[in-house]
């Protein structure tokens, strides 16, 4: 019984929830520093949704500052486990599923830098903790 208080208790603080669907310390801390400010954003912030995240992947947004890129998927492909392509060099972007690219999320400064980027690309602004926490939660799974 005492394994299912701790679950639930890491569930609610988001270390072991983190952890066990990233696979990865470094990915468990970036998501723990973002449920700490999606918390101090959003007081009813109660945890990330991997449903959300494909949501904010798959698009379509309006707002984005380029309107060739609608969604994520339009470079990364509607499959997060396959290559993309950036939609004005051609360059090959690795895929963004953690299952198929283990250190996808691992670098907290790569992570910031491409968020910084490519949210203000797609939808226009910067996002929130929440999203970057749904987000790579969605593509922790995949």
């Amino acid at each position: 019984m005492k394994p299912m208080i701790v679950l639930a208790a890491a569930a609610v603080l988001g270390t072991g929830v983190a952890l066990a669907a990233s696979g990865d310390p470094e990915r468990a801390r970036i998501l723990d520093g973002y449920a700490a400010q999606a918390k101090a954003q959003l007081p009813a912030f109660a945890g990330f949704s991997a449903e959300r995240g494909q949501a904010l992947f798959l698009g379509p947004h309006a707002g984005g500052k380029l309107a060739e890129t609608p969604a994520c998927a339009s470079c990364h492909t509607r499959d997060p486990a396959a290559t993309g392509r950036h939609y004005k060099t051609g360059r090959d972007i690795p895929p963004m599923a953690v299952s198929a690219n283990p250190k996808r999320f691992t670098d907290p400064a790569e992570v910031e830098k491409r968020f910084e980027r490519d949210c203000v690309n797609v939808l226009g602004r910067a996002c929130t903790a929440r999203e970057k926490g749904d987000f790579i939660t969605f593509l922790s799974n995949r």
